[in-house]
């Protein structure tokens, strides 16, 4: 098995198409993650022709990797298969609400993250697309979405043609806490950050952008919280119209 320590993301892929065949036995594989009683309340929709790939790009950012990958892989939230099932076994659903999206999400992630393991196995590359719930709708429409079924994650897949340098992560002491809860004073920050906020890219990263500290280019530049609060109001009415949440008007 493929050493996660050594696991990076992949942008750039070889011309060379990821076998059908390979792609459906992963997939069923993947299926074997845990899920909220055993009712795999995901879906994956497979994108492989160009013309598809391209309608898709704009919703993430227009990241050429959509474009540029053999297959892309939209995989979603979906309570509406578990409630058609449920009306043809005469069994009333009630699964139009939030905590059912949340269980529906989680079991989608958990099954994103275990075909993202089996795809390392067998030397496949992939980008996990944070973009696919900034702009649901739109994904909703170009994909034939019903009720009940919402996009959470999206992976770009295909044969590695870069190794990139490995992404920098937090020491484990930073976010394994014993027993209970143990909040951070700013010293612990200070030693946690120390490394992150060290890296050459990531002090050019900051000069780049005219700011003091790295913090403040997620929270001023790359996460802000206008756009935060945006695309939260967006999140929520798409779970409106999927039916995961009662209507509420806008204020």
């Amino acid at each position: 098995m493929k050493n996660l320590m050594t696991r990076r993301t992949i942008r750039q892929y070889a011309d060379r198409d990821v076998d059908e065949q390979l792609l459906n036995n992963l997939m069923e594989q993947a299926a074997r993650t845990q899920t909220m009683g055993n009712l795999q309340l995901y879906s994956v929709v497979v994108t492989r022709s160009q013309e598809m790939k391209e309608r898709l790009a704009p919703v993430h950012f227009n990241q050429p990797m959509v474009t540029q990958a053999p297959v892309v892989l939209t995989i979603c939230a979906d309570f509406n298969r578990t409630s058609t099932w449920a009306r043809c076994r005469q069994a009333e659903p009630g699964y139009d609400n939030f905590l059912s999206f949340i269980n529906a999400a989680t079991d989608a992630l958990l099954y994103t993250q275990t075909l993202c393991n089996l795809m390392d196995e067998e030397g496949l590359g992939y980008c996990y697309l944070g973009t696919t719930v900034y702009q649901p709708q739109q994904i909703i429409d170009i994909l034939r979405l019903p009720k009940l079924v919402m996009p959470v994650a999206t992976l770009t897949v295909g044969w590695p043609a870069e190794t990139p340098e490995l992404s920098d992560r937090l020491p484990l002491k930073s976010f394994v806490h014993q027993e209970t809860y143990n909040d951070y004073l700013g010293v612990d920050i200070d030693e946690y950050y120390h490394e992150k906020e060290s890296l050459p890219e990531n002090c050019h990263f900051v000069k780049e952008n005219h700011k003091e500290t790295l913090a403040q280019v997620f929270t001023d530049i790359r996460y802000t919280r206008k756009d935060n609060e945006a695309m939260s109001e967006t999140l929520i009415q798409t779970l409106i119209r999927q039916g995961f949440l009662p209507f509420r008007p806008r204020l």
